[in-house]
């Protein structure tokens, strides 16, 4: 904690339409020829569609469902340097409905995706002994279960976090806290099975008890150098100048650079514990991706999305420099992006990388959308809790 006593509390800022000239417009077209142009996908090549869709809302899924995770952190720790940057957080999450519907070609597609969902029982003896589990009624619960999760404690997050901008009660904050504790079981639950049923489920005879904890380090990374863009973003644009400091710049690249060494530290045990248990049935996953040209995109990704940066992040100075640690935050996103490609793909093409016009477009059309509705979500509040009662700790942060 800084000593300073002579810190202002700012009072709350709106984000105001003209900052922004056209660009919901820009957005809004953008998704709408895009997500148009998927539904010819789907006709065209419905297979190929079907990959392609759940790559991009995998991808999309785990930076949202990386915002939650942080807006629980935040109240479970009780933390004081992130009520500054919380809502942001608030307004990632809030995109959870979007992707709900966006979950919709998924549950139509389905028998494209999941083998499991299409082979009739008796034929696979290892597949009967997983239908307890794996059948198409409790798949359809369970990924109810974890949307209707998502979306009502972010919404109980949200109506609490605004209240307080109204009247300015300590109360709301220690109703934030307990949701956040009863949150927090639930989100791991919640975000394991989701990544299980929705990645793992591609291929229904591999098996690994940490792959829940792998999606999750890329997630818990990927949004964090997220929200350092959409911070950063808001700031060029005039917004934020008096609350956000370089301090706050430095504890972020710290968070990311401990999910980048959390992400290697499960990829490699994950990896290490199947290579030396050399099992048929847990190897067929990783031979599938270190075969043809997946072994280069996979050696890509252990270089990218770890070693560099790894040596980048261990310096004080990026993480003090807004600029300079944007451009390691979208580095991460991006291998976020090649992460999840290589989950996905690979089940299509088992003979190589084949990248097709299919798989960019569903990128394209969620990405426009969620930005387009997430300028609608921002606008509508404070740009940050004007009256939570850390507020003025978060503005006096140092480390």
């Amino acid at each position: 904690m800084s000593e300073r006593s002579d810190v202002p509390v700012p009072e709350g800022e709106y984000l105001e339409g003209n900052r922004f000239p056209g660009l919901s417009l820009i957005l809004a077209l953008v998704g709408l020829v895009s997500l148009g142009l998927c539904v010819v996908g789907a006709f065209y090549n419905r297979h190929q569609f079907s990959f392609s869709w759940l790559f991009a809302f995998a991808f999309f899924f785990t930076l949202i469902a990386g915002s939650f995770f942080w807006i629980i952190v935040h109240h479970v720790s009780d933390a004081e340097w992130s009520v500054v940057v919380r809502r942001q957080l608030e307004n990632l999450a809030l995109l959870m409905p979007v992707m709900l519907v966006f979950f919709i070609p998924i549950l139509i597609f389905r028998r494209h995706l999941f083998e499991w969902m299409t082979i009739a029982p008796g034929l696979d003896h290892l597949l009967d002994a997983k239908r307890i589990y794996l059948n198409w009624h409790f798949f359809l619960f369970r990924s109810l279960f974890y949307f209707a999760f998502f979306i009502c404690a972010t919404l109980l997050f949200r109506h609490f976090s605004i209240r307080q901008d109204r009247d300015g009660n300590p109360a709301n904050t220690l109703k934030m806290r307990t949701i956040g504790f009863i949150s927090l079981p639930l989100f791991g639950l919640s975000l394991t099975f989701g990544a299980y049923d929705w990645l793992l489920g591609l291929d229904y005879k591999w098996f690994s008890t940490m792959w829940g904890v792998y999606i999750f380090a890329g997630a818990a990374g990927s949004s964090m150098s997220l929200l350092v863009l959409v911070i950063t973003a808001l700031r060029k644009a005039g917004y934020l100048q008096e609350t956000i400091t370089v301090e706050h710049y430095h504890i972020m690249g710290k968070w990311m650079l401990s999910f980048t060494v959390f992400w290697a530290y499960i990829g490699f045990s994950q990896y290490m514990l199947i290579w030396y248990a050399n099992m048929p049935e847990e190897t067929e996953w990783f031979i599938r991706r270190n075969t043809e040209s997946w072994n280069s995109l996979n050696l890509f990704l252990v270089i990218g999305r770890f070693f560099v940066p790894f040596a980048l992040l261990l310096l004080r100075a990026p993480k003090k420099s807004a600029r300079k640690l944007c451009l390691i935050a979208g580095w991460i996103i991006f291998m976020q992006l090649v992460d999840i490609y290589l989950v996905v793909l690979p089940m299509l093409y088992p003979g190589g990388i084949h990248v097709t016009i299919w798989d960019v477009l569903p990128l394209l059309g969620m990405g426009a959308t969620l930005a387009f509705f997430f300028l609608r979500i921002a606008g509508k509040s404070s740009l940050f809790p004007n009256r939570d009662p850390r507020l003025l700790e978060s503005l006096r942060t140092t480390n």
